[in-house]
């Protein structure tokens, strides 16, 4: 696959909130980033808190940014506040480092792009978007 097309970001999007619907989540907010960290889709079940939208493209931004999952990147910030402050900072603090931010990966390992999800817990939001690139046959890398 040679980019993420708009077709295969919908049906990771629509099987994330399914998965969110199906294990009675609270409400979820999907973005879907490209490689180059454009918005290629993004969705908020009806009945999100105000920031939730950018909670959620914050935690798939930082997983490009950085070019690992949110998982990894909050493990960071635990051993090295001072590191994932400062690269915060330089990225004008759209970085939100706890999971829900995966990386989506072809069969070979190329980004193709992120998914930020929120709105419930961080391990459940990750779950969602797990699920949603799985079902899309491409690699879900959490950290």
């Amino acid at each position: 696959m040679a980019d993420l097309t708009l077709d295969v970001a919908r049906k990771i999007l629509d099987v994330a909130l399914a998965k969110g619907v199906e294990k009675k989540l609270k409400p979820l907010v999907v973005t879907i980033l490209d490689a180059r960290g454009c918005v290629k889709i993004t969705a908020a079940q009806d009945g999100t808190s105000l920031l939730r939208s950018e909670i959620a493209h914050g935690k798939a931004y930082g997983a490009l940014s950085l070019g690992m999952g949110s998982r990894a990147i909050f493990q960071r910030a635990q051993e090295q506040a001072y590191f994932v402050d400062a690269v915060n900072a330089l990225a004008q603090g759209r970085l939100v480092p706890v999971p829900g931010g995966v990386l989506i990966q072809d069969g070979s390992g190329k980004l193709l792009g992120a998914v930020g999800i929120s709105g419930d817990t961080s391990d459940n939001d990750e779950a969602c978007a797990i699920a949603g690139i799985e079902a899309a046959g491409l690699k879900a890398n959490p950290g």
